[in-house]
Formats: C-alpha cells, sequence, structure tokens
C-alpha cells in the first residue's frame, strides 16, 4: 500500500468517526501570532507542544530553515496576509539547531539532482535565464545569524506594519528548548524601511 492509499484509507475512518471535531476553530489565530518554522520532520509536533499552541492558535508557514529568501515571494505574502486579513499581531521566526539548510551547497544539490534524472542541458537553460541557482541553492552557516537575517527582511518589509513585532528564536531538535535571538517587543520594533 502506498503512502497515499493509507492516508487516505485512515482519512475515512477520520471523517467517518467525527474525529474532527476536536479541531473545530475558525480562521483567525486565537493568540494572533503567525510562526514561520522550518519544514524538519521533527517540528511537525515538537514545536506546537514545545510552544504550548493547540488547534487554532496560531498560522503556521514552514519552509526548508525557516527563511525569508526572498521579499516579495510567497512566505513574506503569507506573513503579510497574516497581518492584514487574519488579524495577527506578532510573528515568530522559530529555526531549530542541526538545520539541513546548514550549509547547503548548490554545487552539491546540483550534482544529486543530476544523479536523480535532472539533465544538465535543463541546468544550463535556467543558468542561461538569468537564474542564480548558486545563491538560491545555498544554504547558511550559523542558524542564529540566518534567524536575525530573516527578522529583519520581516521587520524592514515596506508593507509590514511598525506595530507587529517580529521575534525569532532557535529551538532543540531534540528537547525543545527555545534560545532567543531577537525580542521584537524590547528590540526596536520601528526600523527605518
Amino acid at each position: 500500500m502506498s503512502e497515499l492509499d493509507s492516508i487516505l484509507t485512515h482519512n475515512q475512518t477520520f471523517v467517518s468517526s467525527g474525529e474532527y471535531a476536536q479541531f473545530f476553530s475558525n480562521k483567525y489565530p486565537e493568540r494572533e501570532l503567525a510562526i514561520l518554522s522550518c519544514m524538519d520532520a521533527r517540528m511537525v509536533e515538537l514545536l506546537p507542544r514545545a510552544l504550548g499552541l493547540k488547534n487554532g492558535d496560531a498560522k503556521l508557514i514552514k519552509n526548508a530553515g525557516a527563511v525569508v529568501t526572498h521579499p516579495w515571494g510567497s512566505v513574506m505574502r503569507s506573513l503579510l496576509v497574516a497581518v492584514f486579513d487574519l488579524k495577527v499581531k506578532e510573528i515568530m521566526v522559530v529555526a531549530h539547531y542541526d538545520c539541513g539548510m546548514r550549509g547547503l551547497n548548490a554545487e552539491a544539490f546540483l550534482k544529486r539532482a543530476h544523479e536523480n534524472g535532472i539533465p544538465d542541458d535543463r541546468i544550463v537553460t535556467l543558468r542561461n535565464a538569468g537564474i542564480d541557482l548558486d545563491g538560491w541553492l545555498t544554504g547558511f552557516d550559523d542558524v542564529e545569524d540566518s534567524v536575525r537575517h530573516t527578522v529583519s527582511i520581516i521587520r524592514r518589509h515596506p508593507l509590514m506594519p511598525d506595530n507587529v513585532a517580529v521575534h525569532g528564536l532557535v529551538i532543540h531538535p531534540a528537547t525543545g528548548k527555545l534560545t532567543l535571538v531577537v525580542d521584537g517587543k524590547t528590540e526596536c520594533a520601528i526600523t527605518p524601511k
């Protein structure tokens, strides 16, 4: 049985038994909070539990490394929608130690792409189209510096209101212990844009 088949079978039971009722909530986060976190599988249950979150408390946005790589990309748009349309007043960037984005290297990544059947001419076409694959496929060296950088991009975005606190944290992927990197309430929330 494939993962899809397994999930669809489980879903039929979940729905028919009414198990979904315990998750009822509305679209506005109870705690007026949006969280940008890493997509790491260790964070699926650990992150909400370590933060004391229950269903309906926060908007969760996940990507590789909990980073905003472009101020006009989908992550930033999601955060702005959360603020303007979903009543979010605080944003938390929560990365984690031992992240796969730490040390991500474009050359090694593209070698793995080639080994998985992506032809070299496709890579050449992308480069000739002006796409900076080396920059796009480069991770970070220090997770706390990455969090500071992402917080800065969010805070300085020209559409981000000055009264929205943007915090930065790093979570330990085994224990759930949080390390505060940026306190958006005490550090200058109003920065030149």
